[in-house]
């Protein structure tokens, strides 16, 4: 009787052990199912698990890396419109300038344009300054000096800057290149309506003309000769018995001054318009470089400081200046479209970036999904086991069913 009895409880334990079993393997496959994962544990398939974690780790940079993407592209998004507006303002002061120049203004009425032309220089000055979202300036790179970029001088000022990365742009545009690199006169040489006086106290003290003569920016024709020019050179006037003659630099010959005639000097043809009368002169030195603010400023005191002693205006002095401003005007806003260009550049990078983003998001995500889900195949190959699962279960509850009221007394009778 023990012996039956052993041979009993075995059977049922083996019996309800493998429904047990069966039931654990038909609620593992329903999970799977359910969640169209064939990998839900690392112990489903530790290698596909493994795949699916760096697929993962991927996705995760590749979202750090667009999340910086968007970030920098808003920063240089900015910056270009702010560079636009910063254009309309020039445009702005430019044309104010022309008018300045007409016959028809009275000094008073110059001065009203005055108060308008450093308005927009003050404007100017601010879209200069602007700041990103995180408070840093939109042209001036990792600096780690505090307070605004652009006072007077391009001191502590850097260029854009790119952070590391294959997928990263410049978060901030070149100030520099915007606001500082300007040049004065045509790039090379200027011209100044006045000659230096050696005699003065202190030497060399400018010595404003009281004609209506003023000169072109003049055009390069020996880049080699304008070049190597280091010291001023002076055109000087003189009435030689009723007739206006010129001299180069103090020379002894003295030609006839004919208005609107190119004078060569200093490998440049300069043209001079207007009439001078004995004593003035133009003074040709090399350009310099010069910000937006100073050309501004220059402009200012062109249109401000042109008037005699008698409060007329000095005309000569006022068209030369207007000339001259007018030129180192359209430089400045040369500078700012090329820095709008790079800013088109920046953008279309980042645009290209992001494609290339989410080509890796796309395939990276693939990868994972073959590394863990089921494809459409598999999703059916699964539902047929879960269902021949499901039989299986049944049948070995019903065995148990059975099996269980069998008894020796069931066998004897």
């Amino acid at each position: 009787m023990s012996i039956s009895r052993l041979g009993t409880a075995n059977m049922y334990d083996r019996t309800i052990n493998n429904i047990n079993r069966q039931q654990n393997e038909l609620a593992s496959q329903m999970e799977h199912t359910s969640a169209g994962m064939r990998v839900i544990r690392p112990s489903d398939d530790p290698v596909a698990a493994a795949q699916a974690e760096r697929a993962r780790n991927r996705l995760e940079r590749i979202a750090s890396d667009q999340r910086g993407l968007d970030a920098q592209k808003a920063t240089i998004e900015y910056g270009e419109s702010t560079l636009r507006e910063t254009m309309d303002a020039l445009q702005s002061f430019r044309a104010l300038m022309v008018n300045a120049g007409s016959g028809v203004y009275n000094q008073v009425q110059r001065d009203t344009l005055v108060e308008q032309l450093t308005s927009l220089r003050e404007q100017i000055a601010k879209y200069a300054n602007r700041v990103d979202s995180n408070g840093l300036p939109l042209f001036r790179g990792l600096d780690t000096k505090t307070g605004l970029p652009f006072p007077n001088d391009e001191e502590g000022i850097q260029s854009g800057q790119p952070n590391s990365g294959e997928f990263h742009i410049a978060n901030s545009l070149n100030g520099v290149l915007a606001f500082f690199s300007g040049k004065t006169g045509n790039g090379v040489l200027e011209i100044e309506p006045f000659l230096r006086d050696p005699g003065s106290t202190p030497p060399n003290q400018a010595v404003p003309n009281q004609g209506k003569a003023h000169a072109d920016i003049g055009v390069i024709k020996d880049p080699a000769v304008a070049a190597a020019v280091t010291t001023p050179i002076e055109i000087t006037f003189q009435d030689n018995a009723g007739v206006l003659e010129y001299t180069i630099d103090g020379g002894t010959t003295w030609s006839p001054y004919k208005e609107g005639a190119a004078i060569s000097v200093a490998g440049m043809d300069v043209v001079i318009k207007g009439q001078p009368v004995a004593g003035d002169g133009f003074t040709i030195k090399p350009s310099t470089t010069i910000s937006t603010f100073e050309a501004l400023d220059r402009a200012i005191a062109a249109v401000r400081d042109n008037a005699n002693p008698d409060g007329s205006t000095a005309y000569g002095t006022l068209a030369h200046g207007i000339t001259q401003s007018l030129t180192e005007l359209d430089t400045a806003m040369n500078r700012i479209s090329t820095v709008t260009g790079l800013a088109g550049d920046l953008l279309n990078q980042a645009e290209r970036m992001g494609n290339t983003l989410l080509v890796r998001e796309e395939q990276t995500e693939a990868q994972r999904v073959a590394a863990e889900q089921y494809d459409a195949e598999g999703m059916v190959r699964a539902i047929a086991q879960m269902q021949t699962q499901q039989t299986a279960v049944s049948a070995a509850l019903q065995s148990y069913a059975s099996i269980q009221k069998l008894s020796l007394l069931n066998y004897i009778s």
